[in-house]
């Protein structure tokens, strides 16, 4: 017997949430010790962003020209535009620290970015258990990746408290804010990526 062919909406959602993986360990895990690692750093994570971008028009277009899908259209879409802004929140990341020329992220960022780290592997897991059909499974994962995005609140909370109490410079506390709202923010998205497969879960099982 011939093997199912894999729903190709279901295909391009796995290629988007690997980019999306693979991005995120490469902002976790890459080390930075000057100016110009910064601009490699920057352009790599530029790389993922176009990368996802193509698989964004990809499946969006496929979407338009499709008559059935496997699960409703508007929660395939709202699956890809969680994705793609997560990964644009990424980049946009990068860029800032790029920008201000931040060599030495602080422990409140490495925490951010480590609690993005898991929601994206996470959310990858839940998106291949989706390929599968596997509904009931996904639950678990979606558990976790809201209890990462509530860690998240916390740091951000922390972390502007922290930055007011200890930081002199008005133009360095501008900087750090504006990162670590922009890192709350990403968790967000992946929050949103959670209350979707709750719904998917809902409507399907």
């Amino acid at each position: 017997m011939m093997a199912k062919k894999k729903d190709k909406f279901f295909t391009h959602l796995i290629n988007i949430s690997s980019n999306l993986k693979e991005s995120a360990d490469y902002f976790a895990d890459y080390k930075i010790n000057n100016v110009d690692d910064l601009k490699i750093f920057s352009e790599k994570m530029k790389e993922y962003e176009t990368k996802g971008d193509n698989f964004v028009h990809e499946i969006t277009r496929d979407l338009h020209n499709a008559f059935i899908t496997s699960i409703e259209r508007e929660d395939i879409l709202a699956l890809t535009m969680s994705l793609d802004d997560i990964l644009d929140g990424l980049e946009s990341t990068a860029a800032l620290f790029d920008m201000y020329s931040i060599i030495q992220a602080d422990e409140y960022m490495l925490k951010f970015v480590e609690a993005i780290k898991h929601c994206a592997s996470e959310i990858d897991k839940a998106i291949d258990l989706l390929s599968t059909k596997s509904l009931l499974k996904i639950r678990d994962h979606a558990i976790k990746i809201k209890e990462l995005e509530s860690q998240c609140d916390n740091i951000l909370r922390h972390s502007i408290k922290h930055l007011f109490d200890v930081e002199k410079d008005p133009i360095r506390i501008i900087q750090y804010k504006e990162i670590y709202e922009e890192l709350e923010e990403i968790a967000d998205y992946c929050q949103a990526i959670a209350n979707t497969f709750e719904t998917i879960i809902m409507k399907n099982v």
